[in-house]
């Protein structure tokens, strides 16, 4: 094969990994168990990829930006108390608490946002901060015990036309994230954020905002995924999404972003929820254990930082 051939296999090979790799997965879980490729168990699949994939999408505006944010998960279920709490304790209708989750999470991800970009503090220890405030100000709004849900919420549970309401949430915080990345001067920005933050704020990018905007972004994102999983639950749990942050984080890097920054797009990181999703749900149908499953996550999780850390060094 000439060269250039095997080149413009290489770069496909790179530019579509995560979807090779999702096939493949796909392919040895059919084998393994032909249950795996039916039609319950696939929007089983896309169910339990949901919530981590709404989270994901936040972050990968994140960590495009050279960024992480470790909060999500607290965030998450901090927004679903307060979409319980506005209901329960308040006596606001139903329908509030569905804007009340995502309100939550913007202002918490707001924080976050204006501590990185104008307080200059390290990405990580604020979302760490906010991690541990978050959560602290769950279990204080709960009191420790879990909330129910009003049915406007719980209805995020079940389905619509058939098809579970999770997955249309997934898909269209799928189209809005890439919209945004592909199609809009912020979305741009960001890549030109992540690949050198001096060289975009001497092109005259106004930096703080954006990345005051990121974090806010993820913050809503997050309340959408926490108000997904309550709808799920039928109740708000204080100690719930724990440790989310780290699928959220693993489905981008696995779908192809770069931590360096940079690079990033909507459909790796879909991809990289499914991924997660379908290697649960197959050990799942195999009767793996729960500790062998973490093992197995956190392979995957190691060889997708692997080839970034190469992408990188190429």
């Amino acid at each position: 094969m000439a060269p250039e051939g095997k080149r413009s296999i290489a770069t496909w090979l790179a530019d579509n990994g995560a979807l090779v790799g999702l096939a493949l997965v796909c392919l040895v879980m059919f084998i393994a168990t032909p249950a795996f490729l039916t039609v319950p168990n696939l929007l089983n699949v896309g169910v339990q990829a949901a919530v981590v994939a709404v989270l994901a999408f936040g972050m990968t505006f994140v960590i495009i930006t050279a960024g992480i944010d470790l909060s999500v998960g607290s965030v998450a279920a901090l927004s679903a108390i307060c979409a319980g709490w506005v209901v329960a304790t308040a006596g606001l209708p139903g329908p509030v608490a569905l804007l009340a989750a995502p309100l939550a999470g913007l202002v918490a991800g707001l924080v976050s946002g204006v501590a990185v970009a104008y307080g200059k503090l390290p990405a990580f220890i604020a979302t760490l901060a906010m991690l541990s405030i978050a959560r602290g100000l769950a279990l204080v709004v709960s009191g420790g015990r879990p909330i129910d849900m009003p049915d406007a919420v719980a209805a995020l549970g079940g389905d619509l036309f058939g098809v579970p309401v999770p997955i249309l949430v997934l898909l269209v915080a799928w189209a809005v994230t890439a919209f945004v990345l592909n199609r809009t001067v912020f979305g741009r920005s960001l890549y030109a954020i992540g690949g050198n933050e001096e060289a975009a704020r001497l092109a005259g990018l106004p930096v703080k905002r954006t990345l005051t905007a990121v974090y806010a972004l993820s913050g809503l994102f997050a309340g959408i995924a926490g108000t997904v999983l309550a709808g799920r639950l039928a109740s708000a749990q204080p100690q719930a999404a724990a440790g989310y942050e780290l699928d959220a984080i693993a489905a981008v890097v696995i779908g192809g972003a770069s931590l360096a920054g940079g690079y990033g797009k909507a459909t790796g990181t879909l991809i990289g929820a499914l991924i997660l999703a379908v290697i649960r749900n197959g050990l799942n149908l195999l009767n793996v254990t729960a500790f062998w499953q973490q093992v197995v996550i956190g392979l995957v999780i190691a060889a997708a930082v692997g080839v970034d850390v190469l992408r990188s060094r190429r």
